[in-house]
């Protein structure tokens, strides 16, 4: 009786390959998705934050803007620290403000106070909304939108939690082809330049971060825009009406967050290179 063939040594290394493969991307999911974020979850500076929401929705549900930023106080000391870094109140969404911003895009001409469209949290849209213009219209615009919560504040001042990111473009919405305004991508970078700002104007007296939406390599909001995040959220302690602070306190992460920092710091410049690419494709 003839015994099968063997298998050929380039077959079995094959399999043998195949195998690790295999074992090498369940282990890389295991990690990335379970183990690295139970330890790069940190709420030690305010473990109300623990509970608080990750990102906003639109009115259709789906998942909109990172919440990226708070700011504990007053709502007239959130009013007048961001008036004092240069942000202006945006106006509420109506059949005037909606004529007047298409206006300011399509004859790029100036309109500070331009709406921003709704996004909810806690079931409600924005609370309050401020913008900054990086140009002659509204199409290219810093923007914030804030949520009031008194559950998440501290000492008895509610936490404005928020989404900050950057209009570039007018555009269509690439999941309800409506026309929408385009994020920019690095949504960390609004939210330092937001908490900066802050910061220079002498307007907090403490800053401190947590566990926000977690670190986002290919994130996606709700016009489809594409986003990536270090995954934490900036915390400011607002100083009261009249006062001012040089020197805010900065209270470090932990030394695993820290760990992650450097290791975002390493892939940032990929991504940004990504998205370069796709900016340039035709």
């Amino acid at each position: 009786m003839e015994l099968p063939p063997k298998p050929s040594r380039v077959r079995r290394w094959s399999r043998r390959g195949v195998k690790i493969l295999v074992g090498l991307v369940a282990f890389w999911l295991l990690v990335a998705y379970l183990v690295a974020p139970f330890f790069w979850t940190h709420y030690e500076h305010h473990p109300a934050m623990m509970d608080a929401p990750r990102v906003s929705l639109t009115a259709q549900g789906i998942p909109g803007d990172p919440l990226n930023v708070g700011l504990i106080g007053t709502k007239e000391e959130l009013v007048r620290s961001m008036a004092a870094a240069g942000w202006d109140g945006a106006d509420p969404v109506t059949l005037r403000t909606s004529l007047e911003i298409a206006g300011s895009v399509l004859r790029d001409r100036p309109y500070l106070d331009a709406p921003v469209s709704p996004l909810f949290v806690f079931g409600r849209k924005q609370d309050l909304a401020f913008e900054k213009p990086a140009g002659d219209s509204a199409k290219r615009r810093h923007h914030v939108r804030f949520w009031e919560s008194t559950e998440l504040g501290r000492d008895g001042a509610p936490l404005w939690i928020g989404a900050v990111t950057f209009d570039r473009s007018v555009g269509l919405s690439h999941r309800t082809g409506q026309i929408t305004h385009h994020i920019a991508p690095d949504v960390d970078a609004e939210r330092d330049a937001l908490v900066a700002g802050l910061r220079e104007r002498g307007r907090l007296r403490e800053v401190f971060q947590v566990t926000g939406v977690g670190a986002t390599l290919f994130g996606r909001n709700g016009g489809g825009d594409p986003y990536y995040t270090d995954g934490e959220l900036t915390v400011g302690v607002l100083v009261a009406p009249g006062g001012e602070d040089d020197a805010p306190a900065t209270l470090d992460n932990p030394p695993v967050i820290r760990l992650k920092e450097q290791l975002w710091s390493a892939v940032k410049p990929m991504l940004e290179s990504i998205q370069a690419d796709d900016e340039d494709a035709p």
